[in-house]
């Protein structure tokens, strides 16, 4: 079973129905008692940050997603829920912390650049053990819509990057069961569902 978060934030038929073309049985939920109870974890979403984190925390969301990574269960993180992951967002206004599972700072494009970051773009992998990443080609196509970008503190998680005049973390890996993307697999066609198809496969 794949758990897609609904927080009001972001399309998620989309990640649904990608989900469920690659033969996941699929389930939204949108408490935190239902996020406890997931065994693979699919948090999406656009928009803007302190938003997303408000209407997390007022669920209780973030706290139930956090329980989930700590205890060591599958998580997939789509944009915005790539983003979250960190410290610190330059978007936020209200200087309001992200879930901090990992040290860094959401940071956004420079100004000289066409912001947002949007459409095809390629993927250059590090990490070539990335379970998620089996059966995806280095340089292969994925589809982008972003106006800020992760920096960790930590290379070592870096699945894979990407050129945008500023080489990006487009995807990461912890190395357990913890996995994020920038990009959209959704919205990606073959190695976007590729992506979906092994995450389902293991873990769904």
């Amino acid at each position: 079973m794949i758990t897609v978060v609904d927080y009001g934030m972001g399309n998620l038929r989309s990640v649904v129905k990608a989900f469920e073309h690659v033969g996941a049985e699929v389930e939204v939920v949108s408490t935190a008692k239902a996020v406890d109870k997931a065994t693979a974890l699919v948090v999406p979403g656009v928009g803007a940050f302190d938003d997303c984190m408000t209407t997390l925390g007022k669920a209780n969301l973030d706290e139930a997603i956090n329980r989930h990574i700590f205890h060591g269960k599958p998580y997939l993180g789509i944009c915005l829920g790539h983003q979250i992951l960190f410290e610190a967002h330059e978007e936020s206004r209200k200087k309001i912390p992200g879930l901090g599972i990992f040290p860094g700072t959401v940071r956004r494009f420079p100004s000289d650049l066409k912001v947002p970051h949007m459409g095809w773009n390629q993927i250059k992998i590090y990490r070539k053990k990335c379970p998620l990443l089996r059966g995806v080609e280095d340089g292969e196509m994925f589809y982008f819509v972003h106006s800020y970008y992760t920096e960790p503190l930590d290379s070592r998680i870096v699945a894979t990057r990407t050129d945008y005049g500023v080489n990006f973390t487009s995807m990461i890996w912890d190395g357990s069961l913890l996995y994020s993307v920038q990009f959209h697999p959704e919205k990606s066609q073959n190695a976007g569902l590729q992506i979906l198809k092994n995450y389902t496969e293991l873990y769904g």
